[in-house]
């Protein structure tokens, strides 16, 4: 048989390995000691990071066994990198003292890092309502600009926003209505979403009155302070209607949030300051209740004995 002219150059086994090693080594996230002072956090970052209880757990955990799950950041144009995933891990190794954390460097357009962003941070056990809605706002709003387009109609523009909150629930546990109930809150002044973190105004109401402008907001929060109440469902339900047909005021407001509620109709509250006047410093509010209890009981005897003379 001829010998083709064509040269063959066979390669040993070590270095076939050695390529295709370090093929693999190239695609392989590899986890980099990165310097604290060039870690920062994620522009608009929607979660709290709170110096708590729980921090402080965390700081005592990092500081006795370190960073166990690397961060996940990707370079900023400017210098450093920008944290993805890992803020908390990252302010307790801070107040613990680390010079250096483990992190994974990846590169990634804006949009998928702040959905991979809002996703790590979602897993959390403990979120508050407002950090759940801007995180969910900041999610849709990465997806729709990820699949934007200027050749749908209205009707399609409608279904595709519902398919984009429909892909901001996967795998939150809520609805696609309840997504869209929580990046209602967003239009809240600060005033009153603290206030739904705090549990002193209810998530319904709260969106109810999230239909209501700046300027209506704000008239609401001084008849609600000036009243000392929080609105139950119907009240803001009310608010929002006499809001869209143009009847809301701060008087309409007041009047609203001056009603008692049904609940309240059945209830006498005496306030702590009051009762304390009569009672020793040292009784918990338990012994101030069960001498109250024991004094109307002995009054309702003597009323008793006076009402059968």
């Amino acid at each position: 048989m001829p010998k083709s002219n064509v040269n063959v150059s066979l390669n040993s086994y070590d270095d076939i390995f050695s390529t295709e090693e370090s093929r693999q080594e190239e695609q392989r996230e590899q986890v980099q000691q990165i310097p604290i002072r060039e870690l920062f956090p994620f522009k608009d970052h929607p979660f709290k990071v709170l110096d708590d209880e729980a921090m402080q757990r965390t700081v005592e955990s990092v500081a006795q066994y370190g960073v166990l799950a690397p961060l996940i950041a990707r370079p900023r144009a400017e210098g450093g990198y920008e944290i993805i995933s890992g803020h908390r891990r990252q302010h307790a190794a801070e107040l613990a003292g680390l010079e250096t954390l483990p992190v994974i460097v990846r590169e990634m357009s804006d949009d998928a890092a702040v959905i991979l962003m809002v996703d790590s941070n979602l897993q959390r056990e403990n979120i508050l309502p407002s950090e759940r809605a801007f995180a969910y706002k900041m999610k849709l709003e990465a997806i729709k600009k990820q699949g934007a387009r200027s050749d749908l109609t209205s009707g399609q523009v409608v279904q595709k926003s519902k398919l984009s909150i429909e892909q901001v629930a996967e795998g939150t546990g809520e609805g696609y209505k309840t997504v869209q109930r929580f990046i209602r809150l967003t239009n809240l002044v600060p005033e009153l979403l603290d206030m739904v973190d705090e549990k002193k105004i209810a998530f319904n109401p709260a969106v109810e009155l999230s239909y209501l402008d700046e300027a209506q907001q704000r008239d609401f929060l001084e008849a609600m302070n000036d009243t000392q109440n929080f609105p139950s469902l119907s009240q803001a339900q009310r608010l929002k209607k006499m809001a869209q047909n143009g009847q809301f005021s701060y008087d309409v407001a007041f009047a609203i949030m001056g009603e008692a509620k049904k609940d309240e109709l059945d209830k006498v509250v005496i306030k702590n300051d009051t009762l304390k006047k009569y009672f020793p410093r040292s009784y918990t509010p338990k012994q101030m209740e069960d001498t109250i209890i024991k004094l109307l009981e002995q009054w309702q005897k003597k009323r008793q004995r006076s009402e059968e003379r």
